[in-house]
């Protein structure tokens, strides 16, 4: 009767299943462009501003001493991480287990986002707030046109 208790995310991996994070395909349903596969349910969404590229996710009881926001600065990866663990609720006695827990999202999660080229990654900034983190990272200004005077010969 217990292999009952994990019939829904079995059959929720076959209807829609996800890639390998080693075989480098995307395309994953809801997955941003640029993505790189980690662990962890967290929800995000992404705003592009003409001025900066804004990132929200849903942390509710994650402290935000457990967040880890990070810059792979070569290649342009956001890395935004928590190795918390869950702490016991209060009535929650010692040596109970849980058969089912789906209200609270583990704490732990990774999610790396390939920025594109105008994103600056030396100006991101990051805050938490009423289990929200918001990320932003500003954009580069456009590259000045280069113009090149040429002159006519007459002939």
């Amino acid at each position: 009767m217990s292999h009952l208790l994990h019939l829904p995310e079995t059959l929720e991996k076959l209807v829609f299943p996800s890639p390998r994070p080693e075989d480098g395909h995307g395309g994953a349903q809801g997955r941003a462009a640029g993505e790189v596969r980690g662990f962890g349910g967290v929800a995000v969404d992404i705003l592009e501003t003409p001025k900066e590229y804004t990132f929200f996710l849903d942390v509710p009881g994650i402290s935000k001493t457990d967040i880890q926001v990070t810059m792979e600065e070569d290649e342009k990866i956001l890395v935004i991480k928590s190795n918390a663990k869950r702490k016991r609720e209060e009535g929650e006695e010692e040596g109970c287990k849980y058969l089912r827990l789906e209200r609270r999202a583990s704490p732990k999660f990774l999610r790396k986002f390939h920025l594109p080229e105008d994103a600056n990654t030396a100006a991101v900034t990051a805050k938490c707030e009423n289990g929200v983190l918001t990320v932003v990272v500003e954009k580069l200004p456009p590259p000045e046109p280069k113009t090149k005077t040429v002159e006519v010969a007459v002939a």
